[in-house]
């Protein structure tokens, strides 16, 4: 039932939206809000978030968080990743194209970024760098 290292891997690496998971306050439940992510096995992952949001004062607060990507068809399968993050930096406009062409109609990017850019104030890039994994696929029962 669990990937294999390459299995999940490149899961992972297909557009899927993602739940985010990063401690929140004493006393509350972790927040958990769908995010957009970037991702190339091996590599580090990378969300962008605005950089006074509350998911982004979180996780500079926690040095961590989860990611978790699923589908329901062919089969159920997840991957849930977990790592420290390994830097924030200011986003690009570059970034943006990047990880909205992952999400959005080709011929809608242009206009998502320019859009976005303008509306969505100063933003951040945070990398992750994966260490613990769980996945698994149903539909090899």
């Amino acid at each position: 039932m669990a990937l294999t290292r390459e299995e999940r891997e490149l899961f992972l690496a297909e557009p899927r939206i993602a739940a985010l998971a990063v401690a929140a306050a004493e006393g509350r439940a972790p927040l958990t809000v769908p995010i957009w992510y970037q991702y190339r096995p091996g590599d580090d992952i990378w969300i962008m978030t605005g950089r006074d949001s509350r998911k982004g004062r979180l996780i500079a607060a926690a040095g961590r968080f989860t990611l978790m990507v699923e589908r329901a068809e062919p089969s159920v399968r997840y991957v849930s990743v977990e790592g420290s993050v390994t830097a924030t930096e200011p986003a690009t406009r570059e970034a943006l194209h990047e990880i909205a062409s992952r999400y959005v109609a080709v011929d809608k990017v242009g206009a998502y970024v320019d859009s976005a850019w303008s509306e969505h104030g100063e933003q951040v890039i945070i990398r992750m760098r994966p260490e613990h994994w769980l996945s698994a696929d149903l539909g090899q029962l």
